[in-house]
């Protein structure tokens, strides 16, 4: 581990949707230097099987973490944390911050006691997501319902372009058809992706259906584990890194731009 006030948190995702991690952590260590990896490459991971996800991901950790001696790792992807944290944790000799769907929050704010998960289709059917509704959801309805377009959808609006509204109301009214679906008032972003398209979602969704996602709590766990530690003055650049092609960030500009990364690397 390196504890140098150069040395970087390392954000890793399947693509953009850790960018909503990025945002959060900015608010509490503004100082902080950042690499962000984005496995362009490995997208979707939603539609790999377990094995496929805990192997490439913790595969590609620890080549990253060898490279860059981050003094941090975040897994920003909930597909990804639910399936592989604790085999990157046993690679990692640093530690590992994991992504996992903010149920504990929905179920403290639910009115109804109705809570709509969406998720890829790999993170509703983990065991993992089965424990966290037994121990903060007791007697509360949790509805799940998987969502792979709108990975896609995030990724496209963060290049500039428009997304298809009839995404965002296929969830809307897969929920909806649900046994007390209709009761619904506070909805599970269980995808760092999805709060890209707070917005769409809102506007689907209506002013009575709360979005509920991890990334401040993801931030403040950061924080807490790097409370005490030096940054360097002035911070030191942020980096974008892509597996596969580089042309995989072509549009990602401007947003990357204005969080204060420089042009994408290859990994």
């Amino acid at each position: 581990m390196s504890d140098t006030p150069s040395s970087p948190i390392l954000l890793f995702d399947s693509g953009v949707g850790g960018l909503t991690v990025y945002d959060a952590l900015r608010e509490v260590l503004p100082d902080a230097p950042v690499i962000y990896a984005a496995d362009l490459a490995g997208l979707p991971y939603g539609t790999k099987t377990e094995t496929q996800i805990a192997t490439r991901v913790a595969g590609l950790l620890g080549r990253m973490a060898e490279r860059y001696q981050p003094r941090l790792a975040c897994i920003a992807c909930n597909t990804a944390s639910t399936i592989a944290l604790g085999m990157v944790r046993d690679v990692l000799e640093i530690p590992v911050v994991g992504t996992v769907p903010a149920i504990k929050p929905a179920a403290a704010q639910t009115v109804t006691g109705t809570i709509g998960l969406v998720g890829t289709g790999a993170t509703i059917r983990q065991a993992y997501v089965d424990d966290l509704e037994r121990q903060f959801a007791q007697g509360k309805r949790l509805l799940r319902i998987a969502a792979p377009g709108l990975v896609d959808a995030a990724e496209v609006k963060l290049r500039g372009k428009s997304v298809d509204p009839a995404l965002i109301a296929e969830v809307r009214d897969g929920l909806a058809a649900m046994p007390g679906g209709a009761d619904i008032d506070t909805l599970v972003l269980a995808c760092t992706h999805f709060p890209l398209l707070s917005d769409e979602l809102a506007a689907a969704f209506g002013p009575k259906v709360r979005q509920v996602d991890g990334a401040a709590g993801i931030a403040r766990r950061i924080a807490h584990l790097l409370e005490g530690q030096r940054f360097a003055a002035g911070g030191a650049p942020n980096r974008f890194i892509v597996t596969g092609p580089i042309t995989g960030a072509d549009g990602l500009e401007a947003a990357l731009g204005a969080r204060g990364f420089g042009a994408a690397e290859a990994f």
